[in-house]
């Protein structure tokens, strides 16, 4: 366990180490040729690309997907990905087992969106990738800015509500916008599989080690504004490792996510085709602050002086979960085995929400799923993704 720990150490160190504006892996390569002509269409479904660009600037790569077959309710259905992950999570898994092609089978119109600095999503009508300014966001401004963006551009699209269904940090971004207010009266429900909201009682290993060791704090101010784990030597070194006799790839999921119940290795060959994906140093550092003090805020410049500056007040605004509508529609999964999403974390996400209508509320535990079965588990279909389908075809 001490050599896996090393490895691991070492594994976050290289990924410091910057690269050009695009990735040189599968997923630079399935960005450039369009994902619906390298990915979806191959494999018999309706498929086209869409951009959208932020109010501040950041164009976002979307796909929209259909089953050729025809049928169904048609409702718009966005799938947001979480940290260190791209649109590509949502076709990891095989037809009849991924989520985007069995929403289209049940006769979804389903849109994956790549939030911004992903391989897909690196426009800016200002900014390059390797320009320090591209890179001064964290998640505040995926959930005021990428979301809406995204909603606003579905819903032009189709004239409907749509449903919100998100993995790990992207349902951190749907709980903060619905808590301020913003999107309410465009989603018809939102399903958060293993959310990040809370995450004082984090326990993966990978994660609360970097924590304490102050990692992202120290990228930050050695100004190294974009954290790619998948670029250059990171990416030489990850799989030279993979390669050693004594090293299991899983162990170092299981470090990062906890200990996963099902995952193939045709899941993980797939996730290493195309995960992880970079993000920014400061969403980084905003995630620590949240895990240290089990508080969910707006970023902390940790400066009197520039909170007032940017938020009119000395402390970071709150995301009070309390404040998310009673009547939105809720499916809530998450798993026993979770080193992101703990159960007390959970535990104290469902004490703001319990007053929400007792109808609209759906919680699943999973007593053996950690983090990545939620997208990559070979019986996810079974365990998750009939029920989810389930809570969606009511709405």
């Amino acid at each position: 366990m001490a050599r896996i720990l090393q490895l691991v150490v070492s594994f976050l160190v290289c990924g410091m180490v910057m690269v050009d504006a695009t990735s040189q892996n599968f997923s630079a390569a399935a960005a450039g040729n369009g994902i619906c002509r390298s990915v979806v269409e191959p494999l018999g479904y309706s498929c086209a690309e869409h951009t959208v660009t932020t109010k501040d600037g950041y164009i976002l790569s979307m796909q929209r997907i259909a089953s050729n077959s025809g049928g169904g309710s048609r409702k718009p259905v966005l799938l947001q990905h979480g940290l260190f992950m791209d649109g590509m999570t949502w076709l990891l898994l095989p037809p009849g087992q991924n989520l985007a092609f069995l929403l289209a089978d049940n006769g979804y119109d389903v849109w994956i969106v790549h939030g911004r600095g992903t391989t897909s999503s690196r426009g800016h009508v200002s900014y390059a990738p390797d320009d320090r300014a591209y890179w001064d966001w964290s998640w505040d401004e995926l959930a005021a800015q990428d979301l809406p963006a995204t909603v606003d551009y579905i819903y032009d699209q189709t004239k409907q509500k749509l449903h919100f269904v998100g993995h790990s940090q992207g349902n951190l971004l749907a709980l903060a916008a619905v808590s301020r207010g913003h999107l309410v009266n465009k989603l018809s429900s939102a399903t958060l599989l293993c959310p990040v909201a809370y995450m004082h009682h984090m326990s993966s290993l990978l994660m609360r080690g970097s924590i304490n060791l102050f990692f992202a704090e120290g990228f930050y101010w050695l100004k190294i504004k974009e954290f790619d784990p998948n670029g250059g030597p990171a990416q030489k070194f990850l799989e030279k490792m993979c390669k050693l006799p004594f090293v299991d790839c899983s162990n170092l999921m299981t470090a990062l996510t906890g200990k996963n119940c099902c995952l193939k290795p045709s899941a993980m060959d797939s996730f290493l085709k195309y995960e992880p994906q970079p993000t920014s140093t400061k969403n980084l550092l905003h995630l620590s602050q949240m895990v240290r003090r089990g508080t969910i805020t707006m970023y902390d410049y940790d400066n009197e002086g520039q909170n007032v500056k940017r938020y009119g007040q000395p402390s970071p605004p709150v995301y009070d979960m309390t404040r998310i509508p009673k009547d939105l529609p809720l499916f809530l999964t998450y798993g026993g085995t979770d080193g992101i999403t703990s159960d007390k974390d959970v535990q104290i996400l469902l004490g703001s929400l319990k007053d929400h209508m007792g109808d609209k509320l759906v919680t699943q535990f999973i007593d053996n799923y950690a983090h990545a079965d939620y997208v990559m588990a070979d019986n996810v279909r079974e365990k998750v993704y009939d029920p989810l389908l389930g809570f969606l075809n009511q709405y």
